[in-house]
């Protein structure tokens, strides 16, 4: 089933055009990913399949029996609405019927429990209710009741998120999710949650995303926008860089060739008299085509890295026994660590647990309750923060860079100038000229991330540096740390990036305790996982009775105090335990007979999640039998 068809599109704001011409076709079960460098029309074309836009030609033809759905960078909310009225207020018959269950069970006509409970079972609202619930818990959403205003940026989107999955499951229709960058402000257990649901899921998406791991994970389309152009590719990460090596190889082939020719053409040009025959005005329209080929751009900046970095001394960060607590929360207790020359650590660590705290105690912008902190006399820290790039409205891009100075220093005494240092993180000459409040947001990110490295410091330190980066600058950025002779801190859920950049994680594991693991990101999971298989396993197979004996003492009689969702309930657990034990019983054995590391891993992981499905539906058996 087709869902939508796009035939020449062409969108420009003023004189800067974002694509031309583009032709494209989404099918039901497709799941395509956008890559473009930011500014090219990403999020424009996700806004024109919504409608928010309007091409300046072409065709969009949106299949009547579908309903698309966006989860956009901007979030729109009642400030005054509580977490569930939020969640509430989709407009399908499933999420109607829950309202009205919700007001039958406060109401005193007995008539609105029976027609409430009527329309539960006809739209199979009781799924939905504990699908939902699922979600929020997933993405950490705990308090239903607090009001939206009150919520952080990063809560707001996660619970836009939710409301967005529900939604999708809620609808009879066919549904096509359009998602700009999902897996921003999620932590790493949510992103391979989401990535999980929706490998799974039958739906049909296209999403805008940077995150590596989770578009391989989840995509097998990508459409890259290069040049005002778009390119299909069918198959993975990998396969795009791929083919687009091989377009670049035979489009610099295709220039030489013009080259040559225009060489020759311009010296026939410049012998022939003004006046021409018709033969030769053809020859002449040839050549101008000849000279348009002849002088494309194709080449890319390389990134070298030979600059004269501020010498780096003996001495370089050593913390000792450093403590610090906010109330009754302890974010570090008895910290210790020497920073080496040239070491690249990852910091990871769920969101609260104190990431953000150590990096401003680090460069004294907090202070700490005890402990002791040495900084070498030639340290020059280089910070990239989440609240962005500070800037006057009308100050243009390469005057703000020209502001640190007129130019770079490179090795042997060379310099670059603030314009070719710019080209270097993909802004073109028209854009250096723009005024910064004509940027889009993740291109402000970029020229946030240049205005730090071109301070020229020795000590990096990063605060999600991924978040709202496109895929061209994050490769660009890569090399550059790859190439950095200083040290590193990278605070980051970006997987792909921290595997490649780290090579030691200090590990935010809750209560102030900091666990050192030299290793890459992917590692330290591994190895998580592995300590978490070794601590549940044991337990978990001298448990079987007490389960069964839990599940066979179900007494009616308590049921029948329950209220009819309670249950229902009730009956779902007594069904679910059992299947949940043979599932657990069944990777147990799988576990034991394996001896291949990665699949030991996976197997560590579902023993978890089961464990903890059981012991929460253990929990709320006992509430429903008090």
């Amino acid at each position: 089933m087709n869902y939508i068809s796009a035939e020449n599109l062409t969108k420009s704001y003023g004189v800067k055009t974002l694509f031309r011409d583009i032709t494209f076709h989404i099918n039901e079960g497709d799941k395509i990913a956008i890559v473009a460098k930011n500014g090219s029309g990403k999020s424009t074309l996700l806004k024109i399949l919504m409608g928010k836009e309007i091409a300046d030609s072409g065709t969009v033809v949106i299949n009547k029996d579908i309903q698309v759905v966006l989860f956009d960078q901007e979030i729109d909310f009642e400030g005054e609405l509580n977490v569930e009225e939020f969640m509430m207020t989709l407009d399908s018959a499933p999420i109607m019927a829950l309202k009205n269950y919700h007001h039958a069970l406060v109401s005193e006509n007995p008539d609105d429990m029976d027609k409430a409970l009527n329309e539960m079972e006809i739209h199979e609202a009781w799924d939905l209710e504990n699908e939902m619930s699922q979600i929020l818990s997933q993405l950490k959403i705990t308090d239903l009741t607090s009001k939206m205003k009150t919520l952080s940026g990063g809560q707001i989107k996660r619970v836009a998120l939710a409301k967005l999955l529900v939604e999708t499951r809620a609808q009879h229709r066919h549904t096509l999710i359009i998602m700009d960058e999902p897996t921003n402000h999620l932590d790493v257990d949510m992103v391979e949650w989401l990535e999980n649901y929706l490998q799974k899921a039958m739906v049909t998406l296209l999403l805008v995303t940077h995150d590596r791991y989770f578009l391989d994970a989840v995509c097998d389309i990508i459409w890259e926008i290069e040049d005002f152009n778009m390119y299909v590719h069918n198959g993975s990460y990998g396969t795009y860089l791929e083919n687009k090596i091989i377009r670049e190889d035979n489009m610099n082939s295709t220039i030489d060739k013009a080259q040559n020719l225009y060489r020759k053409e311009l010296e026939w040009m410049r012998r022939q008299p003004k006046a021409r025959t018709t033969k030769s005005k053809s020859r002449q329209s040839d050549f101008y085509e000849t000279e348009k080929v002849a002088k494309t751009d194709t080449r890319k900046e390389k990134l070298e890295l030979d600059f004269e970095m501020k010498r780096l001394g003996t001495k370089i960060l050593e913390l000792q026994d450093i403590s610090k607590s906010f109330g009754q929360k302890l974010l570090l207790k008895d910290f210790s660590y020497q920073f080496q020359r040239g070491e690249k650590v990852g910091i990871v660590g769920k969101n609260g647990a104190g990431k953000s705290t150590l990096l401003n105690i680090i460069q004294g912008f907090e202070p700490y309750d005890s402990g002791s902190i040495e900084t070498g006399e030639t340290i020059k820290f280089g910070y990239f923060a989440q609240k962005g790039l500070i800037y006057k409205e009308d100050q243009r891009v390469i005057d703000f860079i020209k502001d640190i100075s007129e130019n770079f220093p490179l090795a042997n005494g060379r310099t670059i100038s603030a314009s070719q240092f710019l080209r270097l993180f993909l802004f073109d000459d028209q854009t250096q000229y723009a005024p910064i409040s004509k940027l889009s947001g993740g291109e402000k990110r970029r020229l946030h991330l240049m205005h730090v490295l071109y301070q020229n410091p020795n000590f990096l330190i990063f605060d999600e540096p991924t978040n709202d980066l496109d895929l061209p600058t994050l490769t660009v950025l890569e090399n550059f740390l790859l190439q950095f002779q200083g040290s590193l801190i990278i605070v980051s859920h970006d997987r792909y990036f921290m595997d490649r950049i780290v090579d030691h994680v200090l590990a935010f594991e809750g209560d102030g305790i900091i666990k050192d693991f030299v290793g890459n990101f992917t590692e330290y999971r591994e190895k998580k996982s592995q300590e978490k298989t070794e601590k549940v396993a044991a337990p978990i197979i001298e448990t079987p009775k007490k389960v069964e004996a839990i599940q066979t003492a179900t007494p009616n009689v308590s049921a029948k105090k329950l209220t009819f969702k309670e249950q229902q309930e009730l009956k779902d657990i007594d069904k679910e335990m059992p299947k949940l034990e043979k599932e657990r019983a069944g990777i147990l054995e799988k576990l034991n007979n394996e001896s291949d590391y990665g699949k030991i891993a996976d197997f560590s992981k579902n023993l978890e999640t089961i464990a903890d499905k059981l012991q929460e539906l253990e929990m709320r058996w006992l509430e429903l039998q008090d």
